[in-house]
């Protein structure tokens, strides 16, 4: 007769960590007060990463982490000018402090800067480029050390649009700034995967928010962008933020240099 086998104990299995929240590290979202900038932060904290809200808006930007410390991360909020370079570093060491780690940054702080070229001044433009375009090489260029800190899966996600692609003569320092994002995008991503960080853009297409609620007011305007989309609908705010989350996630982890077009097709089918 043979022995009996010997029990085995078997450790309890290690919880698998949400995969879109890994890396763990913190976050930093600029115009986080509303918008695609809220819903990120939102998106962010529902899978356990932690989030710093920058934004113009104190009451804005205190709303979206009382949301996200509702969902159990820590959450830090900071009134800062995107346009105001000197600011920055002092501002991004604190939310560094307070999370724990800064390991990814999306660049969603933007204005629409609408004037066609007859009536475009100096303020308009450099007030729209500053803020969409200047701000997120000048961030970018002082998160290095944060993101060495932090270690492994550091990204970044800038917020581009489908008028980087495209021109609209009312949107002359828009389309400008976000062409020009997508440039920066890419210059960026090779710098930084040299340290095994990744950059991308998003880069979407109408959206419910703020910024475009005075268009929507406008006759006709929000039917005539439905019936252009394929999808026949205007986008949420949390339809941008699941795709930033992705590409800042593990998930995304050999996606660096790259575009992602969130427009209901639009750009699939026609020229905007």
């Amino acid at each position: 007769m043979s022995a009996p086998a010997p029990s085995v104990t078997l450790s309890p299995a290690a919880p698998v960590p949400e995969p879109l929240g890994t890396p763990g590290t913190g976050v930093l979202v600029t115009g986080g007060g509303s918008g695609i900038g809220r819903a990120t932060a939102v998106a962010l904290a529902e899978v356990g990463r932690p989030v710093a809200v920058w934004d113009i808006d104190a009451a804005g930007a205190a709303a979206t982490v009382a949301r996200c410390r509702e969902l159990g991360v820590v959450a830090h909020a900071a009134v800062v000018d995107v346009a105001d370079s000197a600011g920055i570093p002092g501002a991004m060491a604190a939310a560094a402090d307070d999370l724990g780690s800064l390991g990814g940054f999306v660049h969603a702080a933007g204005v629409p800067g609408a004037a066609e070229v007859d009536d475009l001044d100096d303020a308009v433009w450099d007030d729209t480029l500053n803020v969409n375009l200047r701000a997120a090489a000048i961030i970018c260029r002082h998160l290095l050390d944060p993101f060495r800190a932090a270690g492994p899966g550091s990204s970044v996600v800038l917020i581009s649009s489908i008028e980087g692609f495209f021109g609209s003569s009312v949107l002359t320092a828009y389309c400008a700034s976000k062409g020009g994002v997508l440039g920066v995008m890419r210059s960026l991503a090779q710098r930084f995967a040299t340290e095994g960080f990744r950059v991308n853009a998003v880069c979407p297409g109408a959206v419910a928010t703020p910024m475009l609620e005075p268009a929507f007011a406008l006759p006709g305007f929000r039917e005539q962008i439905e019936e252009r989309t394929p999808l026949r609908r205007i986008a949420t705010p949390d339809e941008i933020a699941r795709p930033v989350r992705f590409l800042l996630s593990a998930e995304a982890s050999f996606i660096t240099g790259a575009h992602l077009t969130v427009d209901g097709g639009m750009t699939a089918v026609t020229a905007i």
